[in-house]
């Protein structure tokens, strides 16, 4: 047992180092084995210690949920010492799902943002609103629909000491923006960027120009580490970064010219929901009211 302990003890004070230092370091090959697949250096193997930073009260909360129909994202954020919380893009089927975590978790969801006026599902802002007192709803100020608050680009939704900052990012719909934190680590980009993929522009204010040039100059000039949280994966990809995406994805890493001509040949379906989504969300999702 004690040899066990004395091997472990390099690895153990690595990883307490990080914990309190809170960034992201390469592993250092002097740590022992079992961190890395068996063909990938230890020189490529990022830590990424972000939960540890929540705890540590340097960062905002966060929480990844999912709408399997829709193959939508919803996240939570929220300053653990203010209580106050962030909702972003939540979908009308699991409001129930989100209002008890919230509650079990003790948060006061002070704005329900939606990234864009979404064609593939009815918003859960709306229902929201009607069982939190208080809880303001947010969107672009371009997307035609109504909410408390009509956001700009480079406006601030702040919860405690944290906040996001609004990048207007159309092309998909007028509409959208990309979320970013106040310390540029973690951008939530609706449909306007995707894992490896982009939002589709063949309806609702659709273009493919406005849409490259969006990504290109509001979340590629981002950091290479800023992690990326889109609306929607429909792979079982839960998060990319912008470094990642600005190689490595298909379509932008193409000429403004070549991925004009790709979004023209996609010849995608129309979205099931659309012609009801689009009407209701337009209203906060308050179609029955």
């Amino acid at each position: 047992m004690c040899s066990i302990v004395n091997r472990l003890k390099p690895a153990l004070a690595y990883t307490l180092w990080l914990q309190t230092t809170g960034y992201s370091r390469k592993v250092p090959a002097h740590i022992g084995p079992g961190l890395r697949t068996s063909k990938q250096p230890l020189e490529s193997v990022i830590i990424r210690p972000y939960c540890s930073r929540m705890e540590l009260g340097k960062g905002p909360f966060f929480r990844q949920l999912f709408e399997s129909v829709s193959s939508t994202y919803t996240y939570l954020l929220a300053d653990t010492e203010s209580r106050e919380a962030v909702l972003i893009d939540p979908v009308l089927e699991t409001v129930d799902r989100d209002l008890k975590l919230v509650e079990e978790l003790g948060f006061n969801l002070k704005v329900a943002v939606n990234t864009h006026c979404h064609a593939d599902h009815i918003t859960g802002t709306g229902q929201l609103k009607n069982r939190l007192f208080g809880m303001k709803s947010a969107i672009s100020k371009h997307s035609g629909a109504s909410a408390d608050i009509l956001l700009s680009d480079g406006d601030k939704i702040s919860f405690g000491k944290h906040y996001l900052t609004v990048r207007e990012t159309p092309g998909h719909t007028d509409g959208c923006v990309t979320l970013v934190t106040g310390d540029q680590g973690m951008a939530f980009t609706g449909d306007t960027l995707l894992i490896r993929g982009c939002g589709r522009t063949d309806f609702q204010q659709g273009c493919s120009r406005r849409l490259y040039e969006s990504i290109h100059q509001k979340i590629f000039t981002l950091p290479p580490q800023c992690l990326v949280f889109p609306a929607h994966d429909y792979k079982g990809q839960t998060a990319s970064t912008v470094g990642e995406e600005r190689r490595f994805n298909p379509r932008l890493t193409k000429s403004v010219e070549e991925f004009v001509d790709i979004m023209t040949k996609l010849n995608l379906p129309k979205p099931a929901k659309i012609d009801i989504a689009v009407p209701a969300n337009l209203v906060c999702g308050l179609h029955e009211v």
